[in-house]
């Protein structure tokens, strides 16, 4: 996609999404669109969706423009639910596109360390152009605190970076699907101890397009329903949970289950530590026992719990406003049977977890979205 505009990527998205819902272009009444970073690597900026939309067809119609860093299209999908709970609209079209890969590797690290507060990239002394705060401060933080606290075996992130691996290469829509093993992994480049290059998220461009309707457009046999969505940003700790256990406990109380009985999850692994962390923060498991659910295989195809069955960040890509949509369509898709070789059986509640950037001391944009099947 390196020569592609952000319409083009969109496109297919767009167009395959509508096909799906059975709809076409004039049955949409509003449309919500997210993208983090074309201000910097493609100079466009304010009017990211009507750019994209006008082209493709769409016209008249409201359209929002939604900047949440990595949690864009998850958050947009809260809005568009909130816009037809309301009845200002029937057929709400959520579209997340991005454009990071930039021939000026400037431009990209720019925008990647833009998702982070001012003060915060200063202290860090990082050249905004030249390096990734997140690698050089956000991550190494949180990797050491909770291995002071848990312990941490590189190898058990390393799991998580070959299952998400063998999951993508049963994803024709994956960016990396080439087998690798734990030693490939391991003797990777080096990012922040015990993080090497394997276990991150590639820099991606791509769209994932969404269509939520109302009772009035319900054509499909097969349907997945959203059962609770909340939006949230870091905050100091309280009673023992973190700012995503806060924020999924609340997709849970408004789906009115628990997390033990999700059968499929998609969760932001930017880098495999995430993951891992992700299982604690959901409850799928105790605090410090994440690793368990690693090495027992729970969280594999075939497991109990098969996390990212769509490869994940880390192998499916991570074209960051666009990677919210991306996990509640690969969940969607769970549901209603139609994953193919990677069909978790039987799924019929389902967790997203996305999040991304960081302000002060915690992460800036958190959405938990919880889906059950029909």
């Amino acid at each position: 996609m390196i020569d592609q505009t952000l319409e083009q990527i969109a496109e297919p998205a767009v167009r395959q999404a509508l096909a799906d819902a059975g709809l076409d272009r004039s049955d949409i009444d509003i449309a919500f669109v997210a993208n983090a970073v074309s201000a910097v690597t493609t100079g466009q900026v304010s009017v990211v969706g009507q750019s994209v939309l006008r082209p493709l067809g769409f016209s008249g119609l409201p359209v929002f423009n939604i900047e949440n860093a990595c949690a864009g299209s998850s958050s947009a999908v809260n809005l568009a639910i909130s816009a037809l709970r309301s009845g200002a609209a029937s057929a709400a079209l959520v579209l997340g596109v991005e454009k990071m890969y930039s021939e000026d590797r400037r431009a990209t690290y720019t925008a990647l360390n833009g998702a982070v507060d001012r003060p915060l990239l200063d202290a860090a002394g990082v050249d905004p152009g030249e390096g990734s705060v997140f690698v050089s401060t956000v991550y190494p933080r949180r990797v050491h605190d909770y291995g002071r606290r848990w312990g941490l075996d590189g190898r058990d992130l390393a799991r998580i970076a070959v299952k998400n691996r063998e999951h993508a290469s049963l994803n024709p829509e994956a960016q990396y699907t080439k087998a690798m093993t734990i030693e490939d992994v391991l003797a990777s480049r080096t990012v922040a101890e015990p993080i090497t290059a394997f276990m991150c998220a590639p820099v991606s461009d791509g769209a994932a397009a969404l269509v939520l309707t109302t009772g009035d457009h319900r054509r499909r046999a097969r349907e997945a329903f959203i059962r609770g969505s909340a939006i949230g940003m870091g905050a100091p700790p309280a009673e023992g949970r973190s700012s995503v256990a806060r924020v999924a406990r609340r997709a849970y109380d408004e789906a009115g289950i628990g997390p033990s009985v999700i059968s499929v999850a998609e969760v932001h692994d930017s880098i495999a530590f995430n993951e891992l962390l992700a299982y604690e923060e959901l409850g799928f498991c105790d605090p410090g026992a994440g690793a368990s659910l690693v090495r027992s295989g729970t969280t594999r195809l075939g497991g109990r719990l098969p996390v990212n069955p769509s490869g994940g960040l880390e192998s499916r890509g991570h074209p960051m406003a666009a990677t919210g949509a991306a996990q509640i369509g690969e969940l969607a898709r769970q549901l209603r049977g139609e994953a193919g070789a990677r069909q978790v059986p039987a799924a019929r509640w389902a967790v997203a977890e996305n999040a991304g950037g960081y302000v002060i001391d915690d992460t800036a944009a958190i959405a938990v979205t919880v889906l059950e099947a029909a």
